[in-house]
């Protein structure tokens, strides 16, 4: 789909549907004032009557109406103007991309980017409704034998903008908004895949086309020999029960100073999580293949980042693997040693994430980072603290924490910061080695942060659970693209405050 900014009202005229929006009580937007007067008072009517309330989300198509410019008008409810803010105007671009979907308007010219939206500029603006409608309109990979639907008419979004100033900033939004949708396309693809096609190898071959498609980026793709030279012990542990052989996949992408500190991004990869010995009950074992939702989100965050050749050093590290039950299975109670020296006793196989993004987290300092974000779809116990809302944030660093809450804030992709530390990480101890992967029930979210803590230590470290937020389950079953906005919109702060 493409999205263009747009000042000249001839531009706009000739469309095939002009997206306006209506608050409660008849009071019309700005866009919906522009058509009101071209088409001879026809939305007060419409209120008047009680055919549209303005209610937040409704929407109605108004075809062939005489004096138009535009074949069809599309209104969509505001709701109140005193509540318009952040999750209203979002909510609105939702209603107005579902209904344009189901029409057959080719291209649309959207007035609701000129509506003021309380603490939201029109940049940000414009950058939701290139993320909303990419969102909307993304397929899932089509595996079914039977012919594919018929994709919507709709390819063209034009946004329009008071002024010259006005278009640059649509435009530089809608290219932000492009670029953290197709890094959302690429993680959704990624985690929507069955686990027999997106395996560890399949990502590894994945993360190599993606330097392929984008010279910034370099990869290199360790194989099991490769890794066990490294003697990541926790890593090569979770992976000695599959057939499958794991992947360390590394992606450098330097868009900045050449001695600039890179921002290293950890991404855990279990492409199929049975839990091993410690196995998972059946019911909902299926979704397990979204137990790579985090390596989905760094790639993707990667691809964003390029595309916008942010000027920024970004690496990528994806430890991957399956966590399978066979006779070679790692089993509780065994002892193993980490990258960093430091044992581990396994007391639940299924606490595996932490196992592989441990050696990971330590793999990251050889390139002395200025800042370390490991994103997991860690903890189940994250998914009772915050739902399927927010996504878990713990940190080492203050400033860094912020950094990220905001940025959720930005992106409307918000996280919510837990707390981690010695308290947590006592309840770790172990009899028989350094300490143990899990710590009981209670805290589980911040036991196994404070796990991945003990090796983050004189790192400014903060970690991403995103057990609730990767992925949707029922009748929308499939990835959902989070984390990426925070991380992309995370980036391009640090990119430019550089």
């Amino acid at each position: 789909m493409e999205f263009k900014a747009i000042t000249d009202p001839k531009a706009r005229h000739g469309s095939a549907c002009a997206v306006v929006g209506v608050y409660e009580n008849g009071d019309l937007g700005i866009g919906a004032r522009h058509v009101e007067a071209q088409i001879g008072g026809v939305l007060s009517k419409l209120h008047a009557s009680g055919d549209f309330s303005g209610k937040l989300g409704d929407t109605l198509v108004l075809p062939h109406l005489r004096g138009g410019a535009a074949a069809r008008v599309l209104l969509v409810g505001l709701g109140a103007r005193a509540r318009f803010g952040r999750k209203p105007y979002r909510k609105a671009l939702q209603a107005a991309a579902a209904a344009l979907a189901k029409t057959g308007a080719a291209d649309a010219v959207l007035y609701l980017a000129l509506e003021e939206v309380e603490e939201v500029d029109l940049l940000h603006r414009a950058r939701a409704i290139a993320e909303v409608f990419s969102s909307h309109f993304y397929r899932i990979p089509d595996l079914k034998s039977a012919a594919a639907p018929k994709p919507p008419a709709l390819d063209l979004v034009s946004v329009a903008a008071d002024d010259a100033r006005g278009a640059k900033a649509v435009a530089d939004g809608l290219r932000f908004g492009q670029a953290i949708a197709s890094g959302m396309a690429l993680t959704r693809d990624l985690g929507n895949l069955p686990p027999n096609v997106c395996t560890p190898t399949y990502l590894g071959n994945r993360a190599q086309r993606l330097a392929k498609e984008w010279p910034s980026i370099k990869t290199k793709v360790l194989d099991h020999a490769a890794i066990k030279a490294l003697k990541m012990g926790a890593f090569l542990a979770v992976t000695q029960g599959s057939e499958q052989p794991p992947r360390l996949i590394v992606c450098e992408y330097r868009g900045g100073r050449k001695n600039s500190a890179p921002i290293c991004l950890v991404g855990k990869g279990i492409t199929f999580d049975a839990g091993g010995i410690s196995l998972k009950d059946p019911p909902g074992m299926d979704e397990m293949k979204f137990d790579m939702g985090g390596a989905a989100a760094v790639l993707g965050a990667l691809r964003a980042v390029a595309e916008l050749a942010l000027p920024i050093n970004v690496v990528a590290i994806v430890p991957t693997c399956e966590n399978m039950p066979s006779g070679k299975a790692v089993k509780p109670a065994d002892i193993v040693t980490t990258l960093s020296g430091q044992t581990v006793e396994i007391l639940n196989t299924d606490a595996e994430g932490r196992l592989i993004l441990c050696d990971a987290i330590t793999y990251s300092r050889r390139f002395k980072p200025a800042a370390v974000v490991d994103v997991a779809t860690l903890t189940g116990a994250c998914i009772i603290a915050l739902g399927n809302h927010f996504s878990g944030l713990m940190s080492n660093d203050e400033g860094l924490a912020h950094e990220l809450e905001t940025a959720g804030v930005r992106a409307d992709d918000r996280a919510w910061r837990l707390p981690v530390g010695e308290e947590y990480a006592d309840q770790l101890k172990s009899n028989f080695a350094d300490f143990a992967n899990v710590g009981g029930r209670e805290g589980g979210a911040c036991t196994a942060a404070s796990f991945l803590w003990k090796f983050a230590k004189d790192l400014k470290w903060a970690h991403l659970d995103v057990a609730g937020t990767a992925w949707l389950s029922g009748a929308q079953k499939g990835s959902t693209g989070r984390p990426v906005p925070l991380l992309v919109d995370f980036l391009i702060k640090r990119a430019h405050a550089a």
